[in-house]
């Protein structure tokens, strides 16, 4: 179900808002102010450590000494958070691996924080979400 309401804003924060919906193609107002309330709901789930989902994406040269084996044994130490992964070879060195997490905020982070660290980690991320 969709509720209509009204919103009185400013006009320098409507000028924003409208920068806003264009830079990031955003169909129309309601679209933007949708993300953006979803956004800081989300927000306040990780600071209120609540359960969220997420993923961490991790992109690293296989052939770094010990690489594989220490995001494993990282792995290994949260299984109650992990859903699941995925492996996908990149070219002859680089591979991505992505990570599919269920939990509290401040415990993915901890495991983003200890995989994305680790050396030989090209570029790594975390990304939450609320359920």
């Amino acid at each position: 179900m969709v509720s209509r309401f009204g919103v009185s804003l400013d006009k320098d924060i409507l000028d924003d808002l409208d920068s806003f919906v264009k830079t990031h193609q955003f169909p129309n107002r309601s679209q933007a102010i949708r993300y953006l309330i979803q956004n800081a709901i989300v927000e306040e789930k990780w600071i209120e450590d609540k359960e969220v989902v997420g993923a961490i994406i991790l992109v690293y040269d296989h052939h770094k000494k010990n690489v594989v084996n220490n995001l494993l044994e990282i792995q290994h130490d949260f299984l109650g958070s992990i859903l699941s992964s995925q492996h996908a070879h990149l070219d002859h060195n680089n591979c991505m691996e992505t990570i599919i997490l269920k939990g509290k905020a401040s415990q993915l982070k901890v495991l983003g924080n200890r995989l994305i660290s680790l050396k030989g980690i090209k570029h790594g991320k975390l990304v939450m979400t609320a359920v």
